[in-house]
């Protein structure tokens, strides 16, 4: 299967002030068993999320998670909810709502921007791998989330979770604080509640911190495990998309929905065999009696109050039984930094022109430049408080055939596995790594 990365929660909050309701924490399964009682239905869950979503997201506590509604949900959910009086249930996720982050495809009524005016008005011409087996196993697709535009890779100083199109996320329980990019989005909505669970994506950290942050659970999925097709990239050695969700089950359905083969990802051919469709089989509340876990000490900060959270939980994972491995350093960890951005720059050229390339000759922009002049030419609008230099250094790469590219990649690849996790988990005989998700020196 893979090694996949959680964020998990530390704590438990209360939303005070947004109106919450039980009904809207409830499971994926307590959904599910509420649906096939009658006592809810698809429809009915999708209007109170969307009654929920009008009241906090732009009014009031303006959370601002959400960037744009299906205009078809409801429509969707009638015919969900035919299916399932029919006997025709799909799946675990059959008229469940998901939101999807807005750099992720659906040829619908909704538009696919990657939160950039820029792509303002652009229609997918076909959905995202991962949401066409979202909407065969009976998802309900709800809307698009806000995010840090172009996930976070448009200039150096960018705003955490604000975009030219959405303008800026909002952490639910401190509206004040930041909810973390590039799926900030995704990850404040789950956290307040706008639906039962969402898809993220992430480069090098766009799942996790916005899900540690917000006070859920996230997976950054191996690569290969889940299909990149139809969405809006950075870098294809580490883009992936992954569930956000409330909890651990949660997560571990959505997960099976999103992983699969698809012809259009030839990363996905190594996950052929790794990949499933169920994890829920591995929700063993006994699976840490005997795991070795290894501390990744070197990697934990110098923050007391995170280090003292990070300790609690080793506690908690000894009295459930696990082995303790402290330290267990990943050797690298910190050595390849510029040659990462190296490979980031070449590939996010490579990969969003062909990408803007495939969105036919009605695409807003077909190059990474014509975003670039766009960006200038409308400045007040969408950059306002930061600018485009990742873009601008990208677009002056050349091919994926350079020599330097070729030469950051292997050395990359070098001290992220052979010399760098594969030394931690052969030498410690491990299970797996912890470390903490955020920590905030």
């Amino acid at each position: 299967m893979g090694i996949a990365v959680f964020a998990v929660n530390l704590f438990s909050f209360g939303l005070s002030g947004l109106g919450f309701n039980i009904m809207e924490e409830m499971t994926i399964q307590e959904l599910q068993e509420k649906m096939n009682s009658g006592e809810l239905t698809a429809r009915s869950l999708a209007e109170s999320y969307l009654e929920r979503i009008e009241r906090l997201n732009r009014q009031g506590p303006a959370i601002n998670a959400v960037i744009e509604l299906n205009p078809d949900a409801l429509e969707i959910a009638d015919r969900l909810d035919r299916e399932r009086a029919a006997g025709q249930k799909r799946g675990p996720l059959h008229g469940i709502p998901i939101l999807i982050k807005d750099n992720i495809d659906t040829h619908d009524q909704m538009q696919t921007t990657s939160g950039s005016l820029a792509l303002e008005g652009s229609i997918a011409p076909r959905d995202a791998h991962i949401v066409k087996l979202l909407r065969a196993g009976g998802a309900l697709i709800l809307g698009k989330t806000n995010l840090s535009e172009w996930a976070n890779f448009r200039g150096r100083h960018s705003v955490s979770g604000w975009s030219s199109r959405g303008g800026l996320t909002r952490n639910p329980y401190a509206l004040d604080r930041t909810a973390c990019g590039s799926s900030s989005g995704s990850g404040a909505a789950v956290a307040a509640n706008f639906c039962a669970a969402a898809v993220g994506t992430e480069t090098d950290g766009s799942i996790i911190c916005p899900s540690q942050t917000n006070g859920i659970v996230g997976v950054k999925p191996t690569l290969g495990l889940v299909s990149r097709s139809g969405i809006i990239p950075i870098s294809h050695s580490q883009d992936t998309a992954g569930p956000m969700a409330r909890t651990v089950a949660d997560a571990a359905i959505l997960l099976g929905a999103l992983a699969g083969t698809d012809e259009r990802d030839p990363a996905t051919r190594f996950g052929e065999k790794r990949g499933l469709k169920d994890y829920s089989p591995f929700l063993d509340k006994d699976g840490l009696k005997g795991a070795r876990i290894g501390v990744a000490r070197k990697m934990a900060g110098t923050n007391v109050r995170v280090l003292k959270i990070f300790d609690s939980c080793i506690e908690v994972m000894k009295q459930l039984g696990a082995l303790i491995v402290d330290p267990a350093e990943v050797p690298n960890f910190n050595k390849f930094g510029k040659t990462e951005m190296e490979v980031l720059h070449y590939e996010f050229k490579a990969d969003l022109n062909k990408y803007l390339a495939s969105l036919g000759p009605k695409a807003p922009a077909w190059t990474m430049a014509d975003v670039i002049r766009f960006n200038e030419e409308n400045k007040a609008s969408v950059m306002p408080y930061f600018g485009q230099e990742h873009m601008t250094v990208a677009d002056k790469k050349g091919p994926l055939s350079s020599e330097k590219y070729r030469e950051a990649l292997a050395k990359n690849h070098r001290l992220a596995r052979r010399e760098g996790i594969d030394v931690a988990i052969r030498e410690n005989r491990l299970d797996a790594l912890i470390v903490p998700t955020g920590v905030d020196d």
